[in-house]
């Protein structure tokens, strides 16, 4: 059976920087038949919420883990090992829970698994995975978007022979 790890934004907790969420439905269910489990790394790294917004300068998640980047906030705050906190506690739920599907927030600097914000506060977006993406992969772990998801569950299955 499949088991879930979510970001808790996706499923309407106001986890976000700005204290909002973005709520999915159909991710919410899965929390509810108690298929998955939740986790904001940015909260659970310490930061607060709502929180100043922050973007990884001079690379990605890879870098951050690297020590090659820095998480920042709009204000020049390094928030990095906040961050970092936060993507290793994500990784050892998702161990402990032993999940088989990872669907977290697109573009956020700690859950973006293709796009990220470029590290300007202009709203530019680069290719790149957030810190808690590129923790969980480097140990096995596949991450998706709730797009990505939610398209997997809109598309016709294919049945085999």
């Amino acid at each position: 059976m499949s088991k879930y790890l979510i970001s808790a934004c996706l499923v309407g907790e106001n986890v976000r920087y700005d204290a909002k969420n973005c709520l999915q439905l159909k991710l919410k269910h899965l929390v509810d038949t108690q298929q998955a489990i939740v986790i904001c790394p940015e909260v659970a790294g310490g930061l607060s919420t709502p929180r100043y917004p922050a973007e990884i300068i001079d690379g990605d998640g890879v870098a951050v883990l690297q020590g090659l980047a820095k998480v920042i906030d709009s204000q020049g705050i390094d928030v990095t090992r906040e961050f970092i906190l936060g993507a290793n506690k994500t990784l050892e739920l998702a161990q402990h829970f032993q999940v088989t599907h990872i669907i977290l927030k697109a573009n956020s600097p700690s859950c973006g698994s293709q796009m990220i914000y470029d590290g300007s506060f202009s709203n530019q977006k680069i290719a790149g995975k957030g810190v808690t993406v590129a923790l969980l992969e480097q140990h096995g772990f596949t991450v998706m978007t709730e797009d990505e998801f939610l398209q997997q569950l809109s598309s016709p299955k294919t049945t085999q022979k």
